[in-house]
């Protein structure tokens, strides 16, 4: 399907032509400013291959000669409410299309042509989209019937060297944050990027550290299973190459106590996961300290970065830092036979509200029997 601009607009049901398209979705996703490491070829592609369903991926493209302009990365799905949903699923924090910032407005307009033609008799649902992400430009054009709702709170800390974050702290707070980096000093605690070389094995060891410390406690499940290691080990290697990650290793006394997995885009750098050994609380270490010091150090004007980003969470550790909190947005589209669909979405967001609050009253009146 060609456009009045020349773009031609493509959809791909194809994982080999999926695996193929990797050098010109790396050199789209560099030309867009807005792109997060959730939208990498890298990423993208290695979690169709541990989560994907046969028949059910859905790329739309927009080309322009050998050059990808946009793409959206979907995948469809069944269940109560047919929908087109993005690559990533529940691993991913936040969720986008790519442009080319160059040829924003025709390939977006390109696009929304495209996401219609595969929308067919699905809603197109595109949940964690951050703020000014390149998504928002796609539903700005959509002149089908649209909806936008607020999904997950992440929270965010400008881009700047750790002694910068301390002095946002209340006087109090920031002695003890600099005791506490005092202590790391005095532990003899070292910090190294790892090589591309060494980062298969590195994560590894992250992987066996997070479950070790959250052994008897309650923790992100998948993140224990086999198909989220390969998902893993598998994207990160290439987008430490790229430049869109890096692994960091913690030694105390002369082995590896901690490992952080921080990922990196053109505006933000957001530490995703990490394993640290219980000896390090035993000698009482902060971690949380020690891998917001080594993540500042991927910020700043060096390195073009303006957020430092605690991802999705609103756990109480994160706030001891006074982030600044950003609730990401859920954008459903549809075709004008299809508006229904989004009026089911709407009612299923509602009810899980409706649920929700009746579990948190019933557990402040003590009513919760677990």
């Amino acid at each position: 399907m060609r456009d009045r601009t020349g773009l031609v607009v493509e959809i791909v049901e194809d994982e080999r032509e999926f695996a193929a398209l990797a050098p010109a979705w790396g050199r789209l996703h560099r030309r867009c400013a807005a792109a997060t490491p959730f939208q990498s070829h890298a990423w993208t592609h290695s979690w169709w291959r541990s989560y994907g369903r046969r028949g059910r991926l859905r790329l739309v493209l927009v080309r322009d000669g050998a050059e990808l302009r946009a793409l959206a990365p979907l995948t469809r799905v069944r269940g109560p409410v047919p929908a087109l949903v993005p690559l990533g699923g529940a691993i991913s924090d936040y969720a986008d299309v790519l442009l080319d910032d160059e040829y924003a407005g025709p390939a977006a307009a390109a696009l929304a042509e495209g996401l219609v033609a595969a929308a067919r008799t699905a809603v197109i649902d595109f949940r964690e989209v951050r703020p000014g992400a390149a998504v928002e430009q796609v539903y700005d054009l959509w002149r089908g019937p649209r909806r936008r709702l607020e999904d997950s709170l992440c929270l965010e800390l400008p881009a700047a060297p750790m002694d910068e974050l301390v002095g946002r702290l209340p006087s109090g707070k920031a002695q003890r944050v600099r005791a506490k980096l005092r202590k790391l000093d005095a532990l003899g605690v070292e910090r190294t990027v790892v090589p591309p070389e060494g980062v298969e094995a590195a994560l590894h060891r992250l992987l066996e550290l997070h479950r070790l410390q959250w052994r008897g406690r309650k923790v992100t499940a998948e993140h224990l299973t086999d198909r989220f290691a390969a998902h893993l080990v598998r994207a990160v290697g290439p987008m430490v190459r790229e430049g869109d990650a890096v692994v960091t290793e913690f030694r105390l006394d002369g082995s590896v106590a901690a490992v952080d997995l921080t990922l990196l885009s053109r505006g933000l750098a957001g530490g995703y996961l990490y394993g640290a050994h219980p000896r390090l609380r035993e000698r009482k270490a902060d971690v949380a300290v020690m891998l917001l010091d080594a993540c500042s150090r991927h910020t700043g004007p060096e390195a073009g970065r303006t957020v430092l980003s605690l991802l999705r969470g609103d756990e109480p550790y994160k706030h001891h830092w006074r982030p600044d909190p950003v609730a990401n947005r859920r954008l459903l589209l549809a075709r004008r036979h299809t508006a229904p669909l989004i009026g089911a979405v709407l009612a299923d967001v509602a009810a899980r509200r409706r649920g929700k609050e009746l579990l948190r009253r019933r557990r402040e009146r003590g009513g919760d029997s677990g």
